[in-house]
């Protein structure tokens, strides 16, 4: 039985609001995204930014979580439309993302003490989607440098405090059964960055297309045609040495094995 506008949304609702850290509760949501995007999409991630806005500091990490599924999963999606020849469409929520990413970001990590439990897991996030080419690296690093320039929260001077003023439990502290609940999430989180680390990045592009890698910014159509090859070139220029004395000799070795000295026979080419 199909439902109509108005119970997707209820039912969305009620999905982000039972999220957690796992990743079978976050594809559960992501599944549901994805499946009534077609008919709700602008209507459900206004319900996601709704939430964000909304919710806990615990539950807004979370749907960040989520979103990053959710980005990887629309945008193999794509990539199969393509693959069997069929009508790719656009990028589903990763142009909401791309769009609203200030927006979101803003609400994950809110200025002040509040948002500091989610400042290191954001950031994560974000430089993840930047190398990825998820969304736009220009906006990742307008909303990196937006975090950067925050002044840190003033710590409070228990000296300058009398004794007799009484004490205000902040409305942005967390219960004890609170602060259990979010370290048993992060070492889940923390767990699956890990994996995600020994994971190759995909291709977003057409099955069969070869493309030489470009140093220009990415723009228009080109985006999914130099994602892997330029993800791979970023990360083999992380990881290689500088220039040193052993590559001086190992040039050398191959020049002269190359281009021979005067009165020497021919390279071996067999």
């Amino acid at each position: 039985m199909a439902l109509d506008p108005f119970e997707v949304r209820i039912q969305f609702l009620n999905h982000l609001k039972r999220l957690n850290a796992s990743q079978q509760s976050i594809q559960k949501v992501v599944g549901f995204a994805v499946k009534y995007f077609p008919p709700c999409g602008e209507d459900l991630w206004d319900c996601i930014v709704e939430e964000c806005q909304k919710g806990s500091i615990n539950s807004r990490i979370n749907i960040l979580y989520f979103l990053d599924s959710l980005c990887e999963t629309c945008l193999l999606v794509k990539s199969h439309s393509s693959s069997i020849g069929s009508n790719p469409g656009n990028n589903q929520y990763v142009d909401f993302v791309n769009r609203d990413i200030g927006k979101i970001v803003e609400c994950i990590v809110p200025p002040g003490r509040e948002g500091l439990p989610n400042l290191t897991s954001t950031k994560q996030i974000l430089e993840n989607w930047r190398s990825k080419r998820v969304v736009d690296p220009q906006a990742v690093d307008d909303v990196l440098l937006a975090l950067g320039k925050r002044t840190p929260p003033p710590v409070a001077n228990q000296a300058s405090v009398p004794a007799s003023a009484p004490h205000r439990k902040s409305s942005s502290s967390l219960s004890r059964s609170e602060v259990f609940k979010r370290i048993e999430e992060d070492r889940e989180r923390h767990k699956r960055l890990r994996e995600r680390r020994w994971v190759q990045p995909i291709s977003h592009r057409t099955p069969g297309q070869m493309n030489l890698l470009s140093f220009l910014p990415l723009s228009g159509e080109n985006n999914d045609d130099v994602l892997n090859v330029d993800v791979e070139f970023e990360n083999d220029w992380e990881t290689t040495s500088d220039w040193n004395e052993d590559d001086d000799e190992a040039a050398l070795d191959e020049a002269n094995a190359c281009f021979p000295a005067e009165g020497e026979g021919p390279m071996d080419l067999s």
